[in-house]
């Protein structure tokens, strides 16, 4: 049982997308359960707007958590009743000095925190504290509720953390009812609890968050106790995540709000028009490992494209109009293919088969599309004084109009400041020669249409700057300091550094013409606009009398060389702070690594991975990293070099980059093909393929001499829950008796007992008829 935990303060964002992803993939995976839950035990900031926003975000990307929904406010009373227990068996006191002298009473990493004069209160003192707390005798600070744990820990988070404080304010489920509220690391672990959840994934930032986690579940006394894992934190280059930071972009102007196309929120994906096809496929390349990883936001572009090719039509628009008179040329009706190069049209049936699945009549794969004396063209695709090289139209050159033959170029008007206002030209037919192919629409038959071109929001790939693994931009992290006994946090301004690296181009609004035939359309249709991008009609700002067409994204990668994206390293000398000194590098903290674009050899390498059939976010890592690439030019060129690439990027690449793996990567192709087959499990294959690297000993000889392959069979299964509910009949009534979170406790056990052999999902049915 996994969950998924969004605070209500803000819109989802591509960040949550992968946690999302891993908690729900996860469970569906181990045939388990996902649970959805909101954490609004924070009233500053969270609201209805804000949770009715988050369910559907989710819904849209195609999670069903059908009726297991939580809010963690409905268990207040829980929360305080647990509260109140740890104080009566001493783990907590009530602790009455300021947060500054609470901060230095902890010490630091080398002196052991000292007491507080208020640490020895009676049990008796300080439950009387904390009830005079929740009934609103005191002010803000005055009093908060401590765990008793150990101030000379080397784990910080244990020294005496703050369980509760007081917090006047308004919550949007509970009203006025509360005035003391749970602090994260108690109520977390808590709700978890409660909800029976087995695996708690979370991300790095919270590793030693974890030590308080347990010793809650030890000091409550829960059974079965849940167990958080951590994964490392996925983020994406030229995008920021925090919450605190996205809304200082809406409060100071300079987006429209949580759903402006360039914002990375879910809302403002589906305002553009990604689908969530697109966003789902972004979230199963990018990879699940122990370390944290800034993704090339080429990927997630990428996965945007590819999921549109398939499903835009191919229609025309010019952004820029430039009027063109075709000298004696008569009004006409083209046929002109909606997919002119993907479509399969030789069928038994007569159908047109469509480059994403299904077919449809010829008819509807062709549109009508009127062609008169009077076209518009893009300004930029006729120069009166062309550079060398220049393939469209030209005093005297001739180009192909797309899908109605070529033109000359015969002469052009100008107005007072030398710009071109009209060409003439004249149709030449078939038999002509063309320099280049250009788009167009008629002049008679066109609509109008307001196009707005989105772009990055930041001109470099870290807008954080000096500190890219600000915990507040990390999915799984809270939007309020864990330490901090009052709401100052949540009302302190976000780090506004970032807005220097905003970039001054990411929307660009022109006016022009579409081809008549969208008309027609339903609204949500998205359109390739032919060398111009993926559109769509803005679901917000379009109506049928005013078009507006907002660009979905660009036909290709135009980042790699563009002249205004810099790297980190040279946005920071260009935009110095003023007096600003260098920062010192944190102790123990791993640098932050900023993926650089790839060269063009890394580029075609990384082309070469992927149709080897490496996922595209591994082939990328692959490319850049001489050490995973000279040991992946040994696996074999079969279908099992995308699983070998995996476990390349996911398992071995600390060993690699040491010199530590002992195992070839040829020997892993017969383990990757046995996995692929079902016959051993992704538990079995990732414990031989560790024992491998470590020995040098080729995986199936590991396999073979433990009779690890094959699977379990039904018969050898039985036997094996039987033996488990025989060794906890107790665990076993209480499970009958309605503890169904018990369900996780076996599961693992008959995962041990079978060696890990077992399918999780038969090992699910197995419990289940077992129980009964």
């Amino acid at each position: 049982m996994t969950r998924f935990p969004p605070e209500p303060n803000g819109y989802l964002h591509l960040g949550h997308t992968f946690a999302s992803f891993l908690d729900f993939q996860t469970a569906l995976q181990y045939g388990g359960r996902y649970h959805l839950r909101l954490d609004d035990t924070n009233p500053a900031g969270e609201s209805v707007e804000f949770v009715e926003g988050i369910l559907a975000d989710l819904k849209w990307l195609g999670w069903d958590w059908g009726p297991h929904l939580y809010y963690a406010s409905d268990n207040f009373e829980r929360y305080y009743a647990y509260a109140e227990q740890l104080v009566r068996q001493g783990d907590a006191y009530v602790d009455s000095v300021s947060g500054a002298e609470m901060a230095r009473l902890r010490g630091d990493a080398r002196t052991p925190g000292t007491p507080s004069p208020y640490r020895d209160r009676t049990p008796g003192e300080s439950l009387d504290l904390l009830r005079r707390m929740r009934a609103g005798e005191f002010g803000e600070g005055e009093h908060v509720l401590r765990g008793r744990i150990d101030l000379a820990s080397p784990n910080m988070k244990l020294r005496d953390p703050v369980l509760y404080r007081i917090l006047r304010a308004h919550h949007y489920r509970q009203g006025d009812a509360w005035c003391i509220y749970p602090m994260y690391d108690f109520q977390h672990p808590l709700q978890d609890a409660l909800e029976g959840v087995t695996h708690s994934m979370c991300s790095l930032e919270f590793v030693d968050n974890r030590a308080i986690y347990d010793w809650l579940m030890e000091r409550l006394n829960f059974d079965p106790r849940p167990h958080q894992y951590e994964f490392g934190r996925r983020g994406l280059e030229y995008t920021i995540t925090s919450k605190r930071k996205l809304r200082a972009l809406i409060e100071g102007g300079h987006v429209e709000g949580w759903d402006d196309p360039r914002m990375p929120t879910l809302r403002a994906q589906q305002r553009i028009g990604v689908t969530p096809e697109a966003v789902r496929a972004f979230a199963a390349q990018i990879g699940v490992s122990r370390t944290n990883r800034t993704v090339d936001l080429a990927i997630y572009e990428n996965a945007v494209r590819d999921d549109l090719n398939w499903r835009a039509p191919r229609v025309m628009a010019v952004l820029d109009p430039l009027p063109v008179t075709l000298l004696g040329a008569e009004a006409a009706t083209l046929s002109l293919p909606y997919w002119p190069f993907d479509v399969v049209r030789d069928s038994p049936d007569g159908l047109v088969g469509l480059p994403g699945g299904g077919r449809v009549a010829p008819e509807a794969a062709v549109r009508g599309v009127p062609f008169g004396p009077e076209l518009y063209i893009e300004r930029e695709d006729f120069s009166a004084d062309p550079p060398k090289g220049y393939k469209r139209l030209t005093p005297g050159g001739t180009v192909r109009l797309r899908g109605a033959g070529i033109v000359r170029a015969e002469r052009f008007d100008t107005d007072e400041a030398g710009n071109v206002t009209r060409v003439y030209a004249t149709p030449l037919g078939e038999d002509a020669r063309a320099s280049g192919v250009i788009h167009w629409v008629d002049a008679a038959s066109a609509l109008p249409a307001e196009f707005r071109l989105y772009d990055r929001l930041f001109r470099v790939a870290n807008p954080e700057g000096e500190n890219p693994d600000d915990p507040a931009s990390g999915p799984e992290a809270p939007d309020f300091d864990p330490e901090q006994i009052g709401h100052e946090s949540e009302a302190a301004p976000a780090d506004a550094g970032f807005l220097r690296f905003l970039n001054p181009d990411s929307l660009r609004v022109t006016r022009g013409y579409v081809e008549a035939s969208v008309a027609k359309d339903p609204p949500d249709t998205r359109y390739q606009f032919e060398r111009q991008g993926y559109f769509w009609r803005d679901p917000k700002e379009s109506r049928e009398d005013a078009l507006v067409f907002g660009r979905i994204i660009t036909l290709k990668d135009t980042w790699g060389q563009k002249p205004g994206a810099q790297k980190p390293e040279a946005a920071q000398k260009t935009a110095p702070k003023k007096d600003a000194k260098p920062a010192a590098p944190k102790k123990d903290a791993p640098a932050a690594a900023v993926p650089a674009a790839l060269s063009p050899e890394q580029e075609a390498e990384a082309a070469r991975l992927s149709a080897l059939g490496a996922a595209e976010a591994d082939a990328r890592t692959i490319a850049r990293d001489g050490a995973l690439l000279t040991f992946v030019h040994g696996a074999a060129p079969d279908t099992t070099f995308g699983q070998v690439a995996s476990w390349t990027v996911n398992d071995l690449a600390p060993g690699l980059r040491a010199g530590e793996v002992q195992v070839d990567a040829a020997a892993l192709a017969p383990l990757a093909a046995l996995l692929a087959s079902g016959d051993v499990t992704s538990r079995v294959a990732r414990d031989v393929l560790a024992r491998a690297a470590a020995s040098g000993e080729a995986p199936m000889l590991i396999v073979e001499r433990e009779n690890l392959a094959g699977g379990l069979g039904e018969a050898a299964l039985g036997a094996a829950v039987q033996d488990v509910l025989s060794a906890n009949p107790d665990k076993v009534a209480a499970y009958r008796g309605g503890k169904t979170a018990l369900m996780g406790f076996f599961t693992g056990q008959v995962m041990r007992a079978t060696g890990g052999k077992a399918d999780p999902q038969a090992v699910a049915a197995a419990l289940t008829a077992a129980l009964a």
